[in-house]
């Protein structure tokens, strides 16, 4: 009884490890999806929502475009309300500008110039024993002085020369002229003396 058991029990294990009896003819490739979310859906998703990304992104681009626009817009608008304006604030400013320096030149003009009357003194004091003044004629840029020289012909030249330096020598002078000139100088036939003339400019003035 055993022996026979044993028979069929080793056929079975024998029968079960063979191949089917019949050929398997599926073609997968042509079997329908079953899936129940497909691959294409995800597909398509990832497309429109690249798309929707890319069509936001672009409208917000062309708004922000327009807005600078209108603003750019509304700026050049206004300069050119504005223009007229400014164009005669400026033409005034420029106006001023001049008016005020021809006003800063004579008040630094007149803060220099001295009072002739001391003036008349400094050169009172210190003018030579044969030079003598004849006339003083103050102007807007300086001063001429007129005068005669006594001595001989060949040293009231000299005498001349040694006055202008002199002038040009005093500290007061110096305060007040920018220059000191000997204009002219000729022989007066009616007195003998040499006639000289000079000219001292203010400091600051024009020639």
């Amino acid at each position: 009884m055993l022996p026979l058991l044993k028979k069929k029990t080793e056929a079975a294990s024998t029968a079960s490890q063979l191949p089917a009896w019949h050929p398997t003819f599926r073609n997968y490739e042509r079997l329908p999806d079953i899936k129940v979310v497909r691959t294409v859906f995800f597909v398509n998703a990832v497309a429109v929502t690249v798309t929707i990304a890319m069509f936001t992104v672009f409208i917000f681009k062309e708004y922000h475009l327009y807005s600078l626009r209108r603003q750019v817009a509304d700026v050049r608008a206004q300069c050119d309300r504005d223009k007229p304006g400014s164009d005669q604030a400026i033409a005034l400013f420029k106006k001023f500008q001049g008016e005020e320096k021809k006003i800063l030149e004579i008040d630094a003009f007149l803060k220099v110039r001295p009072l002739l009357s001391d003036l008349l003194l400094q050169i009172g004091q210190t003018l030579p024993k044969n030079v003598a003044l004849t006339s003083l004629e103050e102007r807007d840029n300086g001063l001429v002085m007129r005068g005669a020289v006594r001595g001989a012909p060949e040293l009231a030249s000299g005498e001349a020369s040694n006055y202008v330096e002199q002038l040009r020598g005093d500290p007061a002078i110096k305060g007040i002229f920018d220059e000191i000139t000997l204009t002219s100088i000729s022989r007066n036939a009616g007195t003998g003396r040499l006639s000289i003339d000079l000219f001292l400019k203010f400091k600051g003035a024009k020639k």
